[in-house]
C-alpha cells in the first residue's frame, strides 16, 4: 500500500494547493511599485481607473486562488481517495481539453485578418487604407462623416491624404507652411476641421498649416510619414509633432512596419493570435522592453528635430496632458525629453475638456493647446 505522502488523497491535495497558492502568490508580489514597472500608462484609462482594475484583479487572483487552497483542495482530495481512476481521468481530460480548445481557437483566428491594435476596425471614419511602408494611411481625396458627441463630424483629406476643411481643398506646398504630425490627437478626432490644432495655429499665425496625422500612428510611423512628405514644401516654416507618455506603449507595437534601434526599418512581426489577443487584454511588458522603447522613441523624436532643422524649420514637440501628470508618467517624460533635451511645450489639459463620450480633447482643449504651439513658435 502506499505511504500517506504517495496516497491518491495526497497527490491530488498538493496538486490542487499548488495550483492556488500560485495566484495568491502573484497577487502578493504584484505590488503597485512592480505593476507600474511593467504596465505603462494607458491613453483611455486614467491613473485613478488603471490603479482600481490592477487591484480588482489582484484581489480576484487572490480569492480564486484561496478558495482552490483552502476549500478546493480537500474536495479533490476526498474524490481521488474516493476514486483515485475517475480522478486521473479527470485530470487527464482537463489537460486534454484546454490544449485541444487553445489549438482550435489558434486556427479559428488565423482565418480572420488581423489588423494591428491601433486599426482593429476597417470601417471607422475617418478610413484608412494599407501602406507597405507605414502600415495604413488616410484614404486620399474623399469626405467622411462620424457622428461624435451628439455631432456630425466630417473628415475631408486631399489628394496627399493631408485633413482639409473640404475634399476640394487642398496643401500648396509651395506656400510657406507649418507640418504637424502624429495620431488622432493631432489629427482632430471628433473635431470640426476648423477646432483642429493644426486649423489653429495657422489661423493664428496666419500660415498654412498641413496636418499629416494619422489615427493610431506610433511616433516612429509619424517620423516615416513626415520623412516621405517633408520634401514635397518649398518653405517649411515649422514641424510640430505630439508626443504623449500614455502612447508610448503603441511605439512598442511590432504588429506593424516599426523602426527599431539605430532607426531601422522593420515589417510587422507576425504572433500567434491567441498571443495577440493576451497581450490585448494584458499589456505586460519587460523592464528591458520598456528602456529599449524609451531609448528608440528618444531616437526618433531626435531625428523629427534633426530633419525640421535640416530643412530650416523650427521644431517642436507637443506634449498635452489629458488627466494630472502621475509619477510614472513624469519620470517617462523627463527620460525620454529632458534627458535628451529636446524642444518641449508641456500643456496640462483639464480633464474634463474632452469629447463628449470620448477621451479626445475638446475643441476648448485644442484652442488651449494650439495657443501654446502658437507662443512657443512666435517666441524668437
Amino acid at each position: 500500500m502506499l505511504d500517506a505522502r504517495g496516497s491518491p488523497r495526497f497527490i491530488a491535495e498538493i496538486v490542487i494547493g499548488a495550483i492556488g497558492i500560485a495566484p495568491v502568490a502573484g497577487a502578493l508580489a504584484a505590488n503597485q511599485r512592480w505593476l507600474d514597472r511593467h504596465f505603462l500608462p494607458s491613453f483611455y484609462v486614467s491613473r485613478n481607473q488603471y490603479v482600481a482594475i490592477e487591484t480588482s484583479v489582484r484581489v480576484l487572483m487572490a480569492i480564486a486562488g484561496g478558495w482552490l487552497a483552502f476549500v478546493g483542495r480537500p474536495r479533490a482530495g476526498r474524490f481521488a481517495a474516493r476514486d483515485p481512476r475517475g480522478a486521473v481521468q479527470v485530470g487527464a481530460s482537463a489537460i486534454a481539453a484546454a490544449v485541444l480548445a487553445l489549438g482550435a481557437s489558434e486556427l479559428v483566428l488565423r482565418r480572420v485578418h488581423f489588423r494591428p491594435a491601433e486599426w482593429m476596425w476597417p470601417k471607422e471614419e475617418p478610413k484608412r487604407r494599407p501602406d507597405p511602408r507605414l502600415g495604413w494611411s488616410f484614404i486620399p481625396s474623399r469626405s467622411g462623416h462620424d457622428t461624435i458627441g451628439g455631432r456630425v463630424i466630417e473628415y475631408a483629406f486631399d489628394g496627399s491624404g493631408y485633413r482639409v476643411r473640404r475634399a476640394e481643398a487642398s496643401v500648396d506646398p509651395d506656400r510657406p507652411t507649418i507640418l504637424f504630425t502624429g495620431e488622432s490627437v493631432m489629427d482632430g478626432e471628433g473635431l470640426a476641421w476648423e477646432e483642429t490644432v493644426p486649423a489653429q495655429v495657422g489661423s493664428m499665425l496666419g500660415i498654412q498649416s498641413a496636418n499629416l496625422a494619422v489615427n493610431g500612428y506610433g511616433s516612429d510611423q509619424s517620423l516615416l510619414r513626415l520623412q516621405a512628405e517633408l520634401p514635397r514644401f518649398r518653405r517649411p516654416v515649422a514641424v510640430v509633432a505630439l508626443f504623449m507618455t500614455t502612447l508610448l506603449a503603441r511605439n512598442i507595437d511590432d504588429d506593424r512596419p516599426h523602426l527599431g534601434q539605430g532607426l531601422v526599418w522593420l515589417p510587422p512581426v507576425e504572433h500567434w493570435r491567441l498571443t495577440r489577443l493576451a497581450r490585448l487584454v494584458v499589456p505586460y511588458h519587460s523592464s528591458a522592453t520598456i528602456d529599449e522603447e524609451i531609448a528608440v522613441t528618444g531616437e526618433v523624436l531626435r531625428a523629427t528635430i534633426d530633419l525640421a532643422r535640416a530643412r530650416g524649420a523650427a521644431p517642436l514637440i507637443l506634449v498635452p496632458q489629458l488627466h494630472p501628470e502621475s509619477a510614472i508618467e513624469r519620470v517617462l517624460r523627463q527620460r525620454i525629453l529632458d534627458d535628451g533635451a529636446l524642444p518641449y511645450v508641456f500643456v496640462e489639459i483639464d480633464p474634463v475638456w474632452n469629447v463628449p463620450g470620448d477621451m479626445h480633447p475638446n475643441a476648448r482643449a485644442a484652442r488651449v493647446l494650439a495657443k501654446a504651439v502658437a507662443e512657443k513658435l512666435r517666441a524668437p
